[in-house]
């Protein structure tokens, strides 16, 4: 597991500066955090080093980009493994890393193993990718979808 890294009040304010706007030159980051440019860019830099900020990305609108259906899927697989193949989870993690409608893929605790975050254009799209690709997975028991009807909340930052 990784380890935690110490953040002092000036490296939130420069995160959260960040999570706003990743955009941000550094001249305008400085003022934003009372600090000299050079002096935020030091700070930015140990940052990235220290694996805090791991990338800067561009945040698409899904439905600007025809994806304007968002699925929590609940994934349960199969139990049953053969000592000398890959094990039900091995397989589904590998295929699903291929799957492109698939956003997001977390393991949990409880009933279901996976709960996937899936956009696709529409409800046709939905049944596909379920029918064609997620049921026919070898090692998928069973699935249960909930459709976003709205969202109140969405966000990339964290409360740093």
């Amino acid at each position: 597991m990784d380890k935690q890294i110490e953040l002092d009040a000036i490296d939130r304010r420069i995160l959260h500066a960040l999570q706003a706007d990743g955009r941000m030159t550094y001249d305008a980051l400085a003022a934003q955090v009372n600090l000299s440019s050079s002096a935020v860019l030091r700070r930015v830099r140990r940052l990235e080093e220290d694996g805090v900020i791991t990338a800067y990305v561009a945040l698409v609108n899904p439905e600007r980009v025809g994806l304007g259906l968002t699925a929590y899927i609940n994934v349960r697989l199969e139990k049953h493994t053969d000592s000398h193949k890959r094990t039900p989870m091995d397989l589904f993690r590998a295929a699903v890393l291929t799957w492109p409608e698939v956003i997001e893929c977390a393991a949990l605790t409880g009933e279901m193993d996976y709960l996937l975050r899936v956009l696709v254009r529409d409800m046709s799209h939905y049944a596909r990718f379920i029918s064609d690709t997620l049921l026919r997975h070898p090692s998928v028991q069973d699935c249960k979808t909930s459709f976003v009807l709205d969202r109140l909340k969405d966000t990339t930052a964290l409360p740093v």
